[in-house]
């Protein structure tokens, strides 16, 4: 990791341990999904891990109690610091009446909780981007003090969606945070043929508001990028352009195969600078975390995620007739 100490950023060491348990949670419930589809028990999975560290880093430093999220499909680990449990995750994956997402009726990944200002993600990617420069705009007119994230992969940021919510946001100097995880692929697609230029970071010029680019691997320098961003959009000086890089350590969904695009070598080659492993050396380093605190959280988030598992699986599905519920037209 950097030379960022999280004393010096004003994290205590309860934080980052707390920061690190959320982190292992989002990896060890991605991992359960996998398990489960491969099982034939849930139809599909599109996954967070190699990007824990952009997602536990970028909410812990925003208000949970007033801030916003128009988050994309892979950001279970916001999801959980924000409020979500594994249950719900759980809930979600078999499709069940009680997932607080949509109550069974969206794929996986489709995020949205009114109960943590959630906003509810939908299957056209980078739609997310424009609502959250509304939900931004609308806290402006009415002087509420919230700022707004909002996250997409590298590919989302060529969608004119993408450019049409910066550029209103820089014209108007709105508090949204756009978060670009920079994983290296778009679906089967490498970053060298999807994004001109190869830094997403620097189009923030173009709409008149700075762009930063982080190593999405070390959570303590994404906490710090949002951190400076959503001060800055509480003092009313703009948006910020976030780009953190980092890897996917998995295909894009469990749909899709990865070896007919990238190679093995490549992938074990990435998994070496894994954010977990990273930031446990780093906390062990720091005299926070020990082997015995390790174990412990481990099996504390085994026991959660068993039970998340079995509590979803034996869930009642949505009642035939609620199909019309939600429904507007």
């Amino acid at each position: 990791m950097s030379e960022l100490n999280h004393r010096e950023l004003g994290l205590s060491d309860d934080q980052v341990l707390d920061m690190y348990r959320y982190m292992l949670l989002a990896r060890k419930v991605d991992e359960r999904m996998w398990l489960l589809n491969r099982a034939g028990k849930i139809p599909f999975v599109i996954s967070c891990q190699g990007q824990e560290a952009i997602q536990v880093g970028a909410t812990f430093a925003l208000d949970r109690e007033k801030d916003w999220l128009c988050p994309y499909y892979r950001d279970l680990g916001m999801m959980l610091v924000f409020g979500q449990t594994a249950r719900d995750q759980m809930l979600s994956a078999f499709a069940k009446a009680e997932d607080p997402n949509s109550g069974g009726r969206q794929m996986p990944g489709h995020y949205g909780d009114h109960r943590f200002r959630i906003l509810t993600g939908s299957s056209p990617v980078t739609t997310q981007v424009l609502h959250a420069v509304g939900i931004a705009y609308a806290g402006k007119l009415e002087n509420k003090d919230h700022v707004v994230l909002t996250t997409c992969g590298e590919g989302s940021s060529n969608q004119g969606d993408w450019h049409e919510a910066c550029n209103f946001a820089g014209v108007h100097k709105l508090p949204v945070i756009f978060m670009v995880e920079n994983n290296k692929y778009a679906i089967s697609v490498p970053l060298s043929k999807q994004v001109a230029g190869g830094e997403v970071w620097k189009r923030a010029e173009g709409y008149g508001f700075p762009g930063i680019k982080v190593d999405g691997n070390n959570p303590l320098e994404v906490y710090k990028a949002v951190k400076e961003a959503a001060e800055r959009g509480r003092k009313g000086e703009g948006p910020t352009l976030i780009e953190a890089v980092s890897y996917r350590l998995v295909p894009h969904s469990s749909d899709d195969d990865d070896r007919t695009y990238r190679a093995r070598e490549e992938v074990e080659e990435a998994k070496k600078k894994d954010s977990l492993v990273v930031f446990k050396n780093y906390l062990m380093d720091q005299g926070v975390l020990t082997e015995e605190k390790e174990k412990e959280i481990q099996d504390q988030i085994a026991k959660e995620v068993n039970d998340a598992t079995d509590y979803a699986e034996k869930a009642p599905y949505p009642e035939p007739e609620t199909i019309h519920d939600h429904v507007y037209a």
